[in-house]
């Protein structure tokens, strides 16, 4: 099952959002999953890909050109897939993932998370995505989707949502059971 993952490259994240993409990482490799993830350095997508590294996991990392202009190509992917940019690495992901999980992050993440949610609203696919609610970092982004629900914005049942999970013990209890229905 190929998982990919939205994460931050910042390095000023706080260690309790380190650690738990670490352990996410090592999660995937020790399943026998294939870990999906942007391919450049910093942040917790050093630490996801550490994770799987340790764990001796396969590592698809997709990275956009202007990434790779800055020098932040992560040398920990077994396989790299460079594309042209950010909207094709978006892309690349969605066509090779199983599954999305996204942890917490910052605009790239976002802008990854809302368009799996979109692109799954709309009928273009029908993998879940997991978002993890690290430290309630998502607390926020549920009162919005609730409001848009009261608003009339979203319909009360919805064709595609994202699953929220509390932590990574609930993600990886989340993978676990796609991978026992699904493979």
């Amino acid at each position: 099952m190929n998982v990919a993952v939205f994460c931050s490259s910042s390095n000023q994240v706080q260690p309790v959002y380190k650690q738990a993409a670490f352990l996410l990482g090592q999660f995937i490799a020790e399943s026998g999953f294939t870990l999906v993830y942007g391919g450049s350095t910093g942040g917790t997508m050093d630490d996801i890909a550490l994770g799987a590294t340790e764990k001796k996991g396969k590592i698809i990392g997709v990275i956009a050109q202007p990434i790779i202009r800055m020098h932040r190509q992560s040398t920990l992917p077994t396989e790299l897939i460079v594309v042209e940019d950010l909207s094709e690495r978006k892309n690349k992901m969605k066509q090779l993932a199983d599954v999305f999980v996204a942890l917490p992050g910052s605009y790239g993440t976002f802008d990854e998370m809302m368009d799996v949610i979109a692109s799954g609203v709309v009928g273009e696919h029908h993998k879940p995505i997991v978002v993890v609610n690290e430290q309630h970092f998502f607390d926020d982004f549920i009162r919005q989707i609730n409001r848009m629900k009261i608003e009339q914005f979203l319909p009360e049942m919805e064709n595609y949502r994202p699953v929220f999970v509390d932590n990574i013990n609930q993600c990886k209890g989340f993978l676990q059971s796609l991978s026992i229905r699904n493979y």
